[in-house]
């Protein structure tokens, strides 16, 4: 149920994302690879475990040298043999602009994290193991992120932009009285384009 209203909002949020855009509507699309790790211990790990991201922006302050703006995405997490798990989350994101075409990027978000279970579940009843039904677990996702963007036309802001993000995210409450925290890393490759 949770879910269905986090999803809700963000499809009420995204038509006001895109009547704040003077001209053209971002779209981010981003993939890489997942990990329940500490952060900066390394930045590919193996095996891979797949992460998508769709979004969108929206500028708060924008300059020839800087850009304000913040995130609204989605995003799905298959980490085989552990979890799988769907997100929305919102980031306040700054760039600051080098003359031809690269960007530098630094991110700050808040997100809503459901996971289920990539293993059967089992209950003891009666003493007996029976199989169970997983609802899921909800949880926060706090995140910092940095990385780079490159865009193709560099005299246009709004050209197409190639993105590398490395972002360090927690997981919590994650098993309160054991493990209060999971915390976890992602290094993703994507695109940011804008529809008119």
């Amino acid at each position: 149920m949770k879910l269905k209203i986090i999803m809700g909002c963000l499809f009420l949020a995204i038509p006001m994302a895109c009547f704040c855009q003077k001209k053209g509507f971002p779209i981010r699309i981003l993939a890489g690879n997942e990990a329940t790790a500490i952060p900066l211990k390394e930045l590919w790990t193996s095996p891979s475990h797949l992460t998508v991201q769709l979004g969108s922006e929206f500028s708060h302050n924008s300059h020839k040298s800087h850009y304000l703006y913040q995130t609204i995405n989605v995003g799905y997490i298959l980490h085989e043999q552990l979890f799988q798990g769907g997100y929305i989350n919102s980031e306040i994101g700054y760039d600051y602009r080098l003359g031809f075409g690269l960007n530098l990027k630094g991110l700050i978000g808040l997100g809503y994290l459901h996971t289920f279970s990539t293993e059967e579940e089992y209950i003891f009843k009666e003493g007996k193991y029976e199989s169970a039904t997983d609802s899921g677990n909800s949880r926060m996702m706090p995140s910092l992120a940095a990385g780079m963007g490159f865009r193709t036309n560099a005299n246009n802001p709004k050209s197409p932009e190639i993105l590398i993000l490395y972002k360090a995210w927690v997981e919590l409450p994650y098993s309160p009285g054991f493990i209060s925290i999971m915390s976890h890393t992602d290094i993703s490759l994507g695109i940011k384009f804008f529809i008119h």
